[in-house]
């Protein structure tokens, strides 16, 4: 028995105490069970050095991703397992307990490219794109957020107009996940029409795509502007499907869903650092876990998190069922979003100075957060969008 504590029991894992296993099909879990694996033995040895050094191997990560088959998972056909929404958010909180930067990654291609282009585009473009990009072999990017227009994509100034049979694009895109190594980008722009969508390899002239530098936060992503300078596309590139913001909306309903399990992946290995730290760190003669205040932290943590999974999951029967709802994706993106954030950074009090250093993850997973918290509509965009669910009027302008 240490010294100072009176009695010990056998410690539990924190989602442990919440039984979530049994919400769970035993697919669904084998999938959950299949990528915290891959996240243990590939990721999570090298990914402190890869946030501190600001680089990703995306071209090696995606194709071990796509022979993992989590590459547009919750997609059928064309390459794509078509698995359950919950499988999927379970794989993505897998994901971000590595780094929100891997998490983003498998977001960005299966949730906003191949979600745009199996939702939206023809036969054509799926047969082209998306068995490659399932398999990771080609790498997608989404262009619809611009430097002055990232809450109100309304406002966008990208254009495309017809010249001919063509179209010619003209605008810029901002931060832009994958965009810098795409094969493909997903561009939303004006036309005289209203906005439409765009598939646009990466290799035609006039596109660029400068990375993002000086990054305080997702650091393990690549971060990019894509700038489009009289891009000349065939009549073919538009998406036939999406027509009007609802399209690249849909696909951000998408991408927030995968955010609201991740984020809690995040706090997941931050609380778990913590309180494994707690245990082993010796103060005044004492395990750090067995004082009182330190004990309340791990507490109201393990309650936060353990809430918030189980509102994720139930999304997650819902999203199955076809009932979720976008109002609906707003209350777990803003819940999962803020809850982790404050646990990342309280998990790195309980470690004191030790907690800023990169050997434990919850300043990187912090930081990192920051990022999480304003992509994907901002956390006052989500509480608008609950605002107008519950009062019936709108508080954007």
């Amino acid at each position: 028995m240490a010294p100072g504590t009176a009695s010990l029991t056998r410690p539990r894992a924190p989602l442990a105490l919440f039984d979530l296993d049994g919400l769970v099909a035993p697919e669904e879990l084998a999938i959950r069970d299949t990528v915290r694996r891959f996240v243990d033995d590939r990721v999570a040895p090298h990914v402190a050095g890869w946030w501190e050094d600001g680089v990703l191997p995306i071209r090696e990560l995606a194709r071990e991703l796509g022979d993992l088959g989590v590459l547009g998972m919750h997609l059928e056909g064309h390459g794509c397992a078509g698995t359950t929404a919950t499988a999927y958010g379970l794989a993505c909180l897998e994901l971000e307990a590595g780094d929100s930067g891997l998490r983003s990654l498998v977001s960005v291609q299966g949730s906003l490219a191949m979600y745009a282009i199996h939702a939206f585009g023809s036969d054509e473009h799926r047969d082209r794109w998306l068995p490659a990009m399932a398999r990771g072999e080609a790498i997608g990017c989404f262009g619809l957020t611009e430097p002055d227009f990232g809450s109100d994509p309304a406002g966008m100034r990208t254009t495309a107009r017809r010249d001919g049979t063509d179209w010619v694009l003209t605008g810029t895109k901002m931060w832009i996940t994958n965009g810098s190594v795409a094969d493909v980008a997903v561009v939303w722009a004006r036309t005289e029409d209203g906005i439409r969508g765009f598939v646009v390899p990466t290799d035609t002239p006039g596109f660029s795509a400068p990375a993002i530098a000086h990054k305080m936060s997702l650091r393990a992503s690549v971060t990019s502007e894509l700038v489009l300078d009289g891009v000349r596309l065939p009549a073919d590139a538009v998406l036939p499907g999406a027509a009007g913001l609802s399209g690249p909306l849909s696909c951000l309903d998408e991408a927030r869903f995968g955010i609201v399990f991740g984020a809690l992946g995040a706090a997941r290995d931050s609380l778990e650092s913590a309180l494994a730290y707690s245990q082993s760190r010796i103060i005044f003669d004492r395990p750090l876990a067995s004082y009182q205040l330190t004990q309340a932290k791990l507490a109201d943590m393990t309650l936060e998190l353990g809430k918030g999974v189980l509102l994720a999951l139930h999304l997650a029967r819902l999203k199955d069922a076809g009932r979720l709802a976008p109002d609906q994706v707003s209350l777990g993106k803003l819940n999962s979003v803020r809850e982790a954030i404050a646990i990342a950074r309280e998990c790195r009090t309980v470690l004191g100075a030790a907690g800023i250093v990169a050997e434990y993850p919850m300043m990187r997973h912090a930081a990192n957060l920051e990022s999480v918290l304003t992509y994907e509509g901002t956390s006052e965009v989500h509480q608008l969008v609950i605002g107008r669910a519950v009062t019936g009027m709108a508080a954007f302008r």
